[in-house]
């Protein structure tokens, strides 16, 4: 039998009824995806930098891991020991390690990150804290175990690049400030791979040449002597020579290189570096980078500089000092005899005048002033006491003058007469002679004050100079003038 033609609108291929094709839900597909990512991706590294950084209060990091093409989820659980957790933050690049996941609730791939790295600066600088801390603990950082440098260092010992700034600007400072100054130079390299190792390799012989062991001091200076002849065209031509038939003790070693960046300095930070000079038997001192450089070979050091300047000031500070000291000495000691003969005189002086009052010359002349001052205040006192009895006499005649009865008759009679005269005054005889008159009632001679005491028909008396007036008062009595007082 013919199978039938299909017609051009059968879509049944296209679209199987739900009994032919699988149907699957949002969770199944997600926990499908996640077995097979899990299976077939598994744990991977990967690098990058971070951004959108939220640490939970439950103690869980979620962050994105991006680069220039694509974004990655990474969660960091609370119970994952990841060493210096602190230190990730946004635009942090790391490497992670962990294995790549589905979190089905969101359906979202990522990340569950089991170790984390940093890269560049920030992996060098988690390497620095890490072994700043090793070290710590140690105690090789410890400041009771730094030695002080002596002040008046004859030969130290020099270790850096011979082709740096680092060793023309120390020997620049040594020959301006304490020429006499020998350095004994082992050149090294100061960065890139192996730097680390020729810096304390360098240490070691240094320590060996000021101890006198020409057998460990031999075969690393024959060594390097063959490199040197290379280096030398580069290298200042005044380095002091590296003879093993005398091997004087060294005062200090300098180790020491210019500026940089952290991976530049590098090299100083290395634990082989921080060992050798914690061993060192000759003090060191540490002047690496810039001011705001630090190395762990300045925490372990026994004096850190902050420049390669300033360590060979550092070095030379005591001669230096007794160089200006002597160059002083000259005007200083023509002051010092000045001021010396000016304190001889002064008591010479002293003792010429305390020779000058002991004289007995001085004692009689002394004497002869005590007696003149004697002499006056006896005079004084004589010239004083005749005049006390001179008032005394005049008081007592003056008394006695008080006392005779003709003077108190004269002053009783002076007493009378002021009596006489001031009654004379108030007497009504001279009241009357002055003009005035006085009237009294007729019949009681009672004195008349004012005219109203004057009645109708009394007969008054009126009293003058010379005589008497009697009169009789007519109607009533007006007041005319102002009362007086009685």
């Amino acid at each position: 039998m013919a199978k039938p033609s299909k017609s051009q609108w059968d879509f049944g291929e296209l679209f199987p009824t739900e009994a032919v094709r699988k149907v699957l839900s949002v969770s199944e597909l997600t926990g499908n995806i996640k077995r097979l990512l899990e299976k077939q991706v598994g744990q991977v590294a990967v690098s990058g930098e971070i951004t959108n950084l939220r640490a939970q209060a439950s103690g869980h990091v979620y962050f994105t891991l991006k680069d220039a093409g694509a974004q990655l989820a990474c969660v960091l659980f609370r119970n994952t020991a990841v060493p210096h957790r602190s230190l990730l933050q946004d635009g942090q690049k790391v490497l992670l390690t962990g294995d790549v996941t589905v979190y089905e609730a969101r359906g979202q791939y990522q990340l569950i990150v089991s170790s984390a790295e940093l890269q560049g600066v920030g992996a060098l600088q988690a390497a620095f804290e890490r072994l700043k801390e090793k070290l710590a603990a140690e105690g090789l950082f410890k400041l009771e175990r730094k030695r002080k440098l002596p002040r008046y260092p004859q030969r130290i010992g020099l270790v850096t690049s011979p082709t740096g700034a680092a060793i023309r600007d120390v020997l620049h400072v040594i020959q301006r400030r304490q020429p006499g100054l020998e350095i004994i130079f082992v050149p090294c390299r100061v960065q890139g791979a192996g730097a680390a190792g020729e810096v304390a390799r360098a240490v070691r012989l240094l320590n060996a040449y000021s101890a006198g062991d020409a057998g460990q001091a031999a075969e690393p200076v024959r060594k390097r002597e063959s490199e040197k002849v290379s280096e030398a065209s580069e290298a200042p031509s005044h380095f002091p020579a590296f003879s093993l038939s005398h091997l004087p003790k060294l005062d200090l070693i300098l180790v020491t290189r210019g500026g940089g960046s952290l991976e530049d300095l590098w090299a100083f930070n290395e634990e082989a570096v921080a060992r050798a000079i914690f061993e060192s038997a000759v003090p060191v001192v540490s002047a690496v980078g810039h001011e705001i450089d630090f190395t762990i070979a300045d925490f372990v050091a026994d004096l850190r500089a902050a420049t390669p300047s300033a360590a060979a000031e550092l070095i030379t500070e005591g001669a230096f000092a007794s160089r200006e000291f002597v160059a002083e000495a000259t005007a200083r000691l023509r002051q010092l005899a000045r001021q010396h003969l000016e304190a001889a005189e002064e008591s010479f002086a002293q003792v010429h005048h305390r020779l000058a009052l002991a004289h007995p010359r001085r004692r009689l002349q002394e004497f002869a002033q005590r007696l003149d001052d004697a002499t006056v205040a006896l005079g004084r006192e004589v010239k004083t006491r005749v005049r006390e009895r001179q008032h005394r006499v005049q008081q007592a005649v003056s008394h006695l003058q008080r006392l005779k009865p003709a003077a108190k008759l004269a002053l009783h009679h002076a007493q009378l007469a002021a009596l006489t005269s001031r009654l004379r005054l108030l007497s009504p005889e001279n009241v009357l002679a002055r003009g005035y008159s006085i009237t009294t009632d007729a019949a009681t001679g009672q004195v008349i004050r004012r005219a109203e005491q004057a009645k109708p028909g009394q007969t008054l008396r009126t009293r003058v100079q010379q005589g008497e007036v009697e009169s009789v008062v007519k109607g009533e009595t007006k007041r005319v003038a102002r009362e007086t007082p009685e």
